[in-house]
């Protein structure tokens, strides 16, 4: 389906062959709407947006040699992590013995090391003592990856995190699917440490950052490429991921994921079916469920998620990032607060948002919203979206920013001193994720 004014869109449809791979697995399938109206398609990462991170480009009718298929394998071999998940592990249970004193980290390798490696990693940025709590919460030892263009870091603050365990647990679920989401894995296995092995409670990160492999086993971390649903591990960590489907009786699980913020709402649709379909086929009896999702995004990308997840609904909740100055509360963060929103296919009357916070229950919606979300008698709904009340437009009739103002010529709300056919970019401006 054409995204219109961006040119190219992604082609799911089934090829004769399978897609060549780059550094990120295999790659996507892109058609490219030339001038003359023809259509042209070509392979592309799934990962990166901008061709300075991955530089795989191939046309889809294009020959490729044995030469330089084989010189491609070798280059992707070359780029993956030097070490293996059970050897970055195997460091980091020695690691762990050693005295916090004794522990280093150098930020400059991403490496946990070992006592006999300190002297060599001399005049590198290194971070020691290493305590437990930062072996048990790397996200707060690690140094955040913030290309925006390809696989952004920005971490749920202490509030958001505490929020989402709070809906889990009211919702009771007991299994967590955290696909990019590291700071919700931590507190979810910090509990379980600190309540004992009897606690109820799993999680399993999925997540394309290989340095989380110093701190989980593979039975707790997955190298995953969301955007393509490839595991970097193969069939080891596949089955791990398999074997976390598969749900006793007492056993609820909860997809909870937070991509980047510039990512292909189709292509990750495409890929939370993938996992409810795997779920489905691990446990008997779920042939017509679907797999519950919290889903973190901006407000303003509402409408491609009514596209491709029409099941979803959009909470009020707004989410806070702790290394995001403008998605936090306080004096530099936005005035209507974080743009950053919950979608979900669980029904809104059952997410209980925080009174504390402001947040109220809107009968006539049977959803909680925020204080600023007044109810719209003409449209039947509370409909603030960006943290700001709404006003109701007669002429437009539906509720918009009292910052705009009907235009006659253009038969709808615009800014004041806008010219007339000319379209706004809208919010795409504020992607910062």
């Amino acid at each position: 389906m054409h995204r219109e004014g961006s040119g190219v869109d992604v082609c799911f449809e089934k090829q004769g062959k399978s897609p060549p791979s780059c550094p990120h697995g295999p790659t996507l399938l892109f058609q490219r709407y030339e001038a003359e109206g023809t259509l042209r398609r070509f392979y592309a990462c799934s990962a990166c947006r901008d061709r300075k991170d991955c530089n795989f480009f191939q046309w889809a009718d294009e020959k490729v040699t044995p030469a330089r298929q084989q010189a491609r394998e070798e280059y992707n071999r070359n780029t993956q992590p030097p070490h293996s998940h059970k050897h970055y592990y195997h460091r980091y249970k020695k690691v762990k013995k050693l005295k916090e004193h004794d522990r280093h980290f150098c930020k400059d390798c991403n490496l946990l090391l070992l006592q006999e490696e300190q002297q060599d990693h001399h005049g590198h940025d290194t971070v020691s003592p290493v305590s437990t709590d930062m072996l048990t919460n790397p996200s707060r030892l690690l140094t955040p990856m913030e290309n925006k263009k390809t696989n952004a870091q920005y971490l749920f603050s202490e509030k958001a995190v505490t929020f989402t365990l709070s809906c889990l647990k009211e919702l009771e679920f007991n299994k967590v699917l955290c696909v990019g989401t590291p700071r919700l894995h931590e507190a979810v296995t910090s509990m379980k440490m600190k309540r004992g092995s009897s606690s109820d409670w799993h999680s399993l990160l999925l997540d394309i950052d290989y340095r989380y492999e110093q701190f989980y086993s593979p039975n707790q971390f997955c190298r995953y490429n969301m955007f393509n649903h490839y595991f970097f591990d193969g069939r080891a960590s596949q089955s791990v991921f398999e074997d976390f489907l598969c749900c006793a009786e007492d056993e609820k699980l909860v997809i909870v994921t937070d991509p980047p913020f510039g990512c292909l709402v189709e292509v990750l649709a495409k890929t939370v079916g993938k996992i409810s379909e795997a779920w489905r086929n691990a446990n008997s009896g779920l042939s017509h469920e679907e797999l519950p999702v919290l889903w973190f995004f901006p407000y303003f990308m509402e409408p491609r998620m009514a596209e491709f997840c029409p099941t979803f609904s959009m909470l009020d909740y707004k989410v806070e990032y702790d290394n995001h100055v403008l998605y936090q509360s306080g004096p530099k963060g936005r005035k209507k607060g974080s743009p950053v929103r919950i979608f979900t296919n669980i029904e809104p009357r059952r997410v209980k948002l925080p009174k504390e916070e402001g947040y109220r229950f809107c009968n006539p919606c049977q959803r909680y919203v925020a204080e600023e979300n007044v109810h719209c008698k003409k449209c039947n709904s509370c409909t603030s979206k960006d943290g700001r009340p709404y006003v109701h437009c007669d002429k437009c009739t539906r509720c918009v920013k009292a910052s705009r103002v009907h235009c006659d010529e253009c038969n709808q709300c615009q800014l004041p001193g806008h010219k007339c056919g000319q379209i706004s970019t809208g919010n795409w401006e504020m992607i910062k994720k």
